[in-house]
């Protein structure tokens, strides 16, 4: 036995016993983000819920402009360019229907944009919306920062019981003091009754599902896709104004790996 031990850890050595990611993009390519992988959100999200729901200052468009892949890197990239009446634009990618998961580890590599005003968010929400509108079929952040606050990574959850709104949210939060110099890797790994949050494999926060939960409390059973976007002011991103000396300013990703 011992024998057959030595030889597997071996062969497991030699063939490496890496796990593969069931779904990811390296960004290996130029020009528009691959359309198998990912959608957008376009407008301001009027008239049900403008701004998105948070009074964004941003029109999210379709535009290489404001999201492209170059140098190995998507960018999505923010500008002081009045369109339908918004004095920004910018994009919000998804994969909805495309990419759709239910637990695993959800890994992206990426560096923050710089400034007042500025909103990166790399996060996930309810695929079938089970449970109903928000928070009820859940909000999942595996990263927010705000520029005026540089540096303070953010990990959330949301929920009909625990969401910003009534100031139940569960958050944690940790300091990166470079993340708007160097990429970092900022992930969950998601299971059935706990996520755990990270930066570069440290594991800075963790929610678990109490007790007494129903999908109130936890309605994480179910399939939930990613997003990626740079928001521009808004009620927490524009709190201490937003700076108009520091456009265009670019969240750029370097990959997207989910792994079951």
């Amino acid at each position: 036995m011992k024998n057959l031990i030595t030889i597997l850890a071996l062969v497991c050595v030699l063939v490496s016993c890496q796990p593969k990611p069931i779904w990811q993009d390296e960004f290996d390519y130029t020009g528009s983000p691959d359309s198998t992988n990912w959608s957008y959100d376009v407008g301001d999200g009027c008239p049900n819920v403008c701004g998105w729901g948070n009074n964004e200052a941003q029109y999210y468009t379709r535009q290489e402009r404001n999201a492209r892949v170059e140098n190995g890197h998507l960018i999505i990239e923010a500008h002081r360019d009045s369109v339908a009446g918004k004095a920004y634009t910018s994009a919000r990618l998804l994969t909805r229907h495309k990419g759709d998961w239910r637990y695993g580890r959800i890994e992206v590599r990426a560096k923050l944009p710089r400034g007042r005003g500025t909103w990166p968010a790399i996060w996930m929400l309810s695929t079938d919306w089970k449970y109903g509108g928000w928070p009820a079929s859940g909000e999942i952040d595996i990263m927010e920062h705000v520029g005026y606050d540089p540096g303070v990574i953010h990990g959330t959850i949301h929920t009909e019981k625990y969401n910003h709104i009534k100031q139940t949210q569960k958050e944690g939060k940790t300091s990166v003091a470079d993340t708007q110099d160097t990429f970092h890797v900022y992930a969950i790994d998601w299971r059935e009754d706990k996520i755990d949050f990270f930066v570069d494999d440290k594991r800075y926060h963790t929610v678990t599902r109490e007790p007494s939960d129903d999908f109130t409390g936890w309605p994480f059973d179910q399939r939930f896709f990613l997003i990626l976007n740079l928001a521009v002011g808004g009620n927490w991103g524009g709190r201490e104004g937003i700076d108009d000396s520091i456009w265009p300013q670019r969240l750029e990703v370097d990959y997207v790996r989910v792994y079951r």
